[in-house]
């Protein structure tokens, strides 16, 4: 995953996520939100995708990603996918799995679900949105990696992670579960808008940006 993670939108805003999340040391601690790109904190899973739609409307390129935190369920035998991502009354799917067979009319496969209209809804599985930019991305951080203010550090949680690769790699799950989110938030080349799962997370994240930001 490391190794295809690659430099989309404002290099300034490479330079803050792999600060903010303790990949790197760089001289972006703080986001200025004066910044052509497009950074925003959404309160609801609701709102994030509802300004996702909206930059699609206005013709931009634009999908929803999440960390991988819920199972990924294979196709029902009608071809229609599993809501698998469940937060409170928000419910929706996983992109189609690549050795999905026939799928139900609407459902892009794998390889089509950046291109495809029906693409917008379902979430994004990190393996499937690592290999495409747009020009907005709208990222569910979840609870597989929270950052903890009393450590003034992030902590991994394996037992919330539905990742088998990421799980298996022992004492570097942290850093591959920060990796996972890196690559998510910077698949925009225009803008990220994030809900973050976790209060600490966010608060963490509201710190490091201007007070110009746009949190919704």
């Amino acid at each position: 995953m490391e190794a295809q993670f690659r430099c989309a939108g404002s290099d300034a805003f490479v330079s803050w996520v792999n600060n903010t999340l303790g990949i790197q040391r760089t001289p972006h601690v703080m986001w200025n939100q004066a910044d052509d790109f497009d950074f925003r904190i959404m309160s609801t899973p609701q709102a994030l995708e509802e300004a996702i739609r909206k930059r699609l409307e206005e013709k931009f390129t634009a999908r929803l990603a999440a960390g991988f935190c819920w199972p990924w369920s294979k196709p029902r035998s009608n071809g229609t996918l599993v809501d698998d991502v469940v937060i409170g009354d928000y419910v929706r799917p996983w992109n189609a799995k690549s050795d999905s067979g026939s799928l139900a009319p609407g459902i892009p496969k794998e390889s089509l679900w950046a291109y495809d209209s029906g693409g917008v809804n379902q979430i994004g599985c990190v393996y499937t949105a690592q290999g495409f930019e747009f020009d907005y991305v709208g990222v569910i951080f979840g609870p597989d990696l929270v950052y903890v203010p009393e450590a003034a550090d992030w902590k991994g949680e394996k037992t919330k992670s539905f990742d088998t690769v990421v799980k298996r790699s022992g004492d570097r799950f942290t850093q591959m579960v920060k990796n996972t989110y890196r690559v998510l938030l910077t698949r925009g080349m225009k803008g990220c808008y994030v809900h973050f799962m976790d209060k600490n997370t966010e608060n963490l994240f509201r710190s490091r940006v201007e007070h110009t930001a746009k949190v919704q």
